[in-house]
């Protein structure tokens, strides 16, 4: 389930239209749209003031980076304030991003980008520099038998046209084997949509569950921790399962979609490595299917290993990039600690 929190500053603060989601038709629209927002605010620190900025501060308010104003009554400003400067920062170190503190084209990017609905809550979690995978507050997991068996079925009242429901079918089914390669879990579609663990379907705007969809490559998706089983899609985006076949800009991969909201279902939260499939952002006709060693350690450390999974020849160099990562990361930091320490030796000698 959201954090109960994020619940609670949603009734009392209920989030407006975006500039930052704009709401685009076309992928004409979109370009606009995201042409816009770096015009605007490219390169924007603190201190500064900027028509506009308070409808970018619902977006790290929607996200879980900035709380709402401490008076009910008042809306958020136009100020790039310290408390928003602060917001920046946590959401670029939050999701990879470089630390500068004001408004870069890195950070401009991402916020642009399609992404998933489940918001970060960095507050609430603390990652470790060699842990990047993230879990929901208490780590809730789904509490079965060892091997795990989940049902998951599609609702008939909310289903799109295209693609067809059994093309649909069979990139779920493939989205689930992902997961199910790497734990001891089965996962089986069944009919019986009421007493299903696991409930799918596509949904238009406001759908009752108090996070609305926004249109074309906004919020693509979104899903409940367990053991909640809720996985609710945009009825509204371009969904694509062969881009051979689907020709537009604004098509997104189902099955890459999938993929990343199974795995808040098992109940893994949001990963700051960017290949990851637990990365909140996923581009227009960009593809992420293949499960990361981010992913893959994340999820183990919640359910264990499956007796069969074997490490093939890209994850294992998926180990050696990111064992070279935290390398550099630890020398990185070894460095400015040492540099510190002479210039704090200096200062002591200059001053005796």
């Amino acid at each position: 389930m959201f954090h109960s929190f994020f619940f609670l500053i949603f009734l009392l603060f209920p989030p407006k239209l975006l500039l930052a989601r704009i709401i685009p038709s076309t992928a004409l629209e979109e370009q606009q749209h995201r042409r816009t927002i770096f015009t605007r605010f490219l390169g924007t620190g603190r201190g500064t003031e900027i028509t506009g900025l308070s409808d970018l501060k619902k977006y790290f308010n929607r996200f879980g980076y900035l709380a709402p104003p401490r008076n009910r009554s008042e809306s958020f400003t136009d100020q790039f304030d310290r408390r928003f400067e602060l917001a920046v920062v946590t959401y670029q170190k939050t999701l990879g991003l470089p630390i500068s503190g004001k408004l870069d084209s890195d950070t401009l990017n991402e916020i642009s980008s399609p992404r998933c609905g489940v918001p970060e809550f960095p507050a609430l979690h603390a990652r470790a520099t060699t842990k990047r995978f993230d879990y929901f507050t208490s780590q809730p997991m789904w509490t079965r038998g060892i091997p795990m068996t989940l049902t998951y079925a599609f609702s008939s009242q909310n289903m799109i046209n295209s693609p067809a429901l059994n093309d649909i079918r069979r990139v779920f089914k493939r989205a689930f084997n992902r997961w199910s390669v790497v734990i001891p879990a089965n996962f089986t579609e069944t009919e019986d949509y009421d007493f299903a663990d696991v409930k799918i379907g596509f949904y238009n705007g406001d759908h009752g569950d108090g996070e609305p969809f926004d249109g074309i490559l906004g919020v693509l998706a979104h899903a409940f921790s367990p053991e909640v089983g809720k996985l609710h899609l945009d009825a509204a985006e371009i969904w694509a399962i062969d881009f051979s076949s689907e020709k537009s800009d604004s098509a997104v991969d189902l099955e890459s979609v999938a993929t990343h909201e199974i795995g808040h279902l098992l109940g893994l939260a949001h990963t700051s490595v960017k290949g990851a499939v637990m990365y909140p952002s996923l581009k227009p006709r960009e593809r992420k299917l293949e499960l990361k060693m981010d992913d893959i350690k994340g999820i183990q450390a919640l359910y264990g290993s499956n007796p069969n999974f074997k490490l093939t020849a890209s994850l294992q160099s998926d180990i050696s990039s990111s064992s070279r990562a935290v390398n550099s990361m630890v020398k990185s930091s070894m460095i400015k600690l040492m540099t510190m320490s002479i210039i704090t030796i200096l200062l002591l000698f200059l001053v005796m």
